[in-house]
């Protein structure tokens, strides 16, 4: 027996799946340059405390 499922409504602003799979590699990119900054962050703040601690001794 097969399940009878009301189709569902698209939203007025939703993308289609075409759509989103076209527009999703550009909105990746700044994703990634996001992660980076952070992660240079975390980075020259560990860099820091390392040489602060060094410098203490």
């Amino acid at each position: 027996m097969t399940e009878i499922r009301p189709q569902e409504k698209q939203k007025p602003g939703a993308l289609s799946k075409a759509e989103l799979e076209k527009r999703e590699p550009g909105g990746l990119s700044g994703t990634f340059v996001s992660v980076l900054i952070l992660g240079a962050f975390i980075a020259i703040s560990w860099i820091g405390v390392f040489v602060l601690f060094i410098a203490r001794n």
